[in-house]
């Protein structure tokens, strides 16, 4: 078992068990609907039809073959869904609140640091910058080390992962105090540990960057209809290309927001019929987790995502399948977790896909014959 320490992107892709996995970082986490449709025939020409959500809020093709990847590059940028660079590319590694306006807070501080790429020092491969900046925060369980957020009387702060508080800043002086932030973390070592939340439990930052408190955090997003758009669920986080596209064309949607939760928005969207996607909050589909598995990752040997389909209405509390013990799609503790293991399944309770299981060398037959 190989883990990366790496995540992939458009210039710099990962070869998993299908091909090339290709991530796409779409500027404030938004496609309008030319690009979208036009990522959905990229999926199909250049890779397997289904594009992947991500816990950042981006997008992957999957089974891109190292001979074409070339030629989607080239289609990508003709898109604008490409930077100029991969140094421009592997910096801009923000995450923003999906439910920002034209003209607010969020878009102003994202085009400030899209501005400031080039000061910013070169951090490890998965550190990056979360812009949560609306009323209350809800991005507090996405991977983010560098915060910004509002107090709770309004006023901006930028808060380090891994302490409750933070420092005040304004917006003018926003990019300057990240890449303060960004320096002293590689000054102290910060390299090491790789991700900020671990570097600061036993390096404590200045005082005066720990002295605000945010906003309360607000409830994750739900499939529905809100005053930003129609919000609906992938399960898994994996979109049919062929079915977005529809959807796309059928609700006359001006443009497609990607979220950190296996949810997407839909602006100006007329939905008459959601098929194949959530549209209900609380469907038990959103809270189990499973990732691609045989044969399309090589470190798996199961099919991960049929049994968790299927098993997903018994575990409302939460299940997780994974397809080898890394646990890629939920690297966390989950109340029932399924590893794959030489062909078969090891059950895990109230732990993670590389803990010690309850029971060893189950068959998808085998599991559904427990819960049925």
């Amino acid at each position: 078992m190989t883990v990366k320490g790496w995540c992939p992107g458009a210039y710099r892709p990962m070869m998993s068990g299908d091909g090339l996995i290709v991530r796409i970082r779409p500027r404030l986490a938004r496609l309008d609907a030319d690009q979208a449709l036009g990522l959905c025939a990229l999926s199909h020409r250049f890779g397997n039809g289904i594009i992947d959500l991500t816990s950042r809020a981006n997008l992957q093709l999957r089974g891109v073959q190292a001979a074409d990847h070339p030629s989607l590059l080239a289609e990508l940028l003709a898109l604008g869904l490409l930077d100029d660079t991969p140094e421009v590319e592997a910096r801009r590694n923000i995450t923003v609140t999906p439910l920002w306006r034209d003209g607010d807070m969020t878009t102003r501080l994202h085009a400030a640091i899209c501005a400031r790429l080039g000061d910013l020092p070169a951090l490890p491969a998965k550190v990056g910058v979360g812009i949560d900046t609306g009323p209350a925060p809800i991005l507090s369980g996405v991977p983010a080390d560098f915060r910004f957020e509002r107090t709770a009387e309004g006023a901006l702060l930028l808060r380090l992962n891994g302490i409750s508080r933070g420092r005040a800043v304004t917006e003018d002086d926003a990019a300057d105090a990240l890449i303060e932030m960004a320096a002293w973390f590689l000054s102290t070592g910060g390299s090491a540990s790789k991700r900020v939340d671990r570097h600061v439990a036993s390096t404590p930052p200045p005082a005066d960057w720990s002295a605000v408190l945010p906003a309360a955090a607000a409830q994750r997003l739900q499939p529905g209809v809100g005053a930003s758009g129609t919000i609906l669920g992938a399960p898994f986080g994996s979109l049919d290309a062929n079915a977005l596209a529809r959807l796309i064309r059928d609700s006359g949607a001006a443009a497609l927001r990607v979220t950190p939760w296996r949810l997407f928005l839909l602006e100006e969207a007329h939905v008459t019929d959601p098929s194949p996607f959530v549209a209900t909050a609380g469907d038990p589909l959103l809270s189990a987790h499973a990732c691609p598995g045989a044969p399309a990752c090589t470190a798996a040997s199961v099919d991960t995502r049929k049994l968790a389909r299927a098993l997903a209405p018994f575990y409302p509390r939460g299940l997780h399948v994974s397809g080898c013990a890394k646990g890629c799609a939920y690297p966390r503790s989950a109340p029932t977790t399924f590893t794959g293991r030489d062909g078969a399944f090891d059950l895990v309770e109230q732990g993670a896909p590389w803990d010690e299981p309850r029971q060893r060398g189950l068959s998808a037959d085998d599991i559904m014959m427990q819960v049925m």
